[in-house]
């Protein structure tokens, strides 16, 4: 099976998921989180580096679990907009 490339888009809420799990692990060990969640400590490494940019719903769901996040909070973080592009500024040149 070949998997296509990510989007730009994907490898984004890759990077957002990875953060909000980093941030919600805190102080406690990867590992332990990791055996608590029942994956292995390597996959949540990948998921938190955004190496792993699509994780399976039921790996985000048991991390999710273990650090007392709910997958409404989860959700709403990885799908929040992108911040719209600031538009070229645009000069004008007075012709002499």
């Amino acid at each position: 099976m070949v998997r296509l490339p990510l989007t730009p888009a994907e490898v984004e809420r890759g990077q957002r998921l990875g953060a909000l799990l980093r941030r919600a692990r805190g102080e406690r060990s990867m590992l332990e989180v990791a055996l608590d969640a029942r994956v292995s400590p390597e996959t949540l490494r990948k998921i938190e580096s955004g190496r792993v940019a699509t994780p399976a719903f039921s790996t985000i769901a048991a991390i999710a679990a273990v650090l007392g996040l709910s997958l409404d909070t989860v959700w709403a973080e990885i799908s929040r907009p992108e911040p719209a592009a600031r538009p070229a500024r645009r000069t004008t040149r007075s012709v002499a």
